[in-house]
């Protein structure tokens, strides 16, 4: 019994691969940009797992590019440390104190953690933050925030250069100011204009829901530009998925050919995204 159970697990992980052979013809070079979050930020396994699903996209012939948040993280530092934070309507102000505790935490602790776990799962990457080669410019987003910033431009060079090498991208969200001051970016927003730069295949938003849903509660599983606009005016899109479909709008508009919000507690989610005819989450194109 135990064999033949055995061998039914064993062909239906051969059927499976044989059902994702059109998906890694369909996605082999292309350009995913992941904005990692949430669940899988916090958890040793869910880092794990996800580790391993980024070094296998690559394997097939994916180019992932990862760009990652650290909220909590920052939380706990600052704790730590005795800063106190300042808040503007919900935002938090970013001061030259925090600002430093940002940096080291997203640029050291958590970056390197992720590096580590894709390395650790036979992946190689570089772990990067927007400031290096300038990446990433940007203009502060208001000035009762601080050292908060909106991304202005992206050069895309360091990325392609790295993604044509097999390497991939870990990147901090931070950014470089007029002012030559470094400024904090929202780890969506930041993943937005450097998929929208890249003009990338796909730009997946792990979150810690399950997707877009409708007035019902259901997860939407496609949905078009307009169809969010929508949703957006009547209400049934509201609260925090507001700015992840909004970055999804932007990135859309700047040549990214979908985005898909989707939930990154879920086992192996970028694959089923990818790779099966289940997808995962909310998939949006353009109108």
């Amino acid at each position: 019994m135990k064999t033949r159970d055995m061998n039914r697990d064993w062909i239906g992980t051969a059927r499976t691969l044989s059902q994702a052979l059109p998906y890694l013809q369909r996605y082999k070079d292309a350009t995913v940009v992941i904005k990692l979050g949430g669940h899988a930020m916090g958890s040793a396994e869910a880092m794990t797992g996800f580790a391993r699903d980024v070094v296998l996209m690559r394997q097939v012939g994916v180019n992932p590019i990862v760009v990652h948040g650290g909220g909590p993280m920052i939380n706990a530092m600052l704790d730590r440390l005795s800063i106190k934070s300042n808040f503007v309507n919900g935002k938090r102000v970013t001061d030259a104190a925090t600002m430093e505790v940002v940096e080291m935490v997203l640029s050291g602790l958590v970056n390197k953690r992720i590096v580590q776990a894709i390395g650790d799962q036979g992946g190689r990457a570089v772990g990067l933050s927007g400031k290096d080669s300038q990446l990433i410019h940007c203009q502060p987003t208001h000035p009762d925030l601080g050292l908060v910033g909106t991304p202005s431009q992206v050069d895309p060079y360091l990325l392609r250069t790295l993604t044509e090498k097999e390497i991939i991208p870990v990147i901090a969200p931070l950014g470089c100011g007029p002012d030559g001051k470094s400024y904090n970016i929202n780890g969506d927003t930041a993943a937005g204009a450097i998929a929208g730069a890249l003009m990338a295949d796909r730009l997946l938003l792990l979150t810690d829901v399950d997707g877009v849903k409708d007035t019902d509660g259901n997860v939407v599983t496609e949905l078009t530009a307009d169809q969010i606009r929508k949703m957006t005016e009547d209400g049934t899109i509201a609260g925090g998925m507001i700015p992840k479909t909004e970055t999804a709008l932007d990135a859309i508009a700047s040549g990214v050919r979908a985005v898909v919000i989707l939930d990154g507690r879920a086992p192996n989610a970028c694959l089923l995204e990818l790779f099966t005819d289940h997808g995962a989450g909310s998939l949006i194109r353009p109108s």
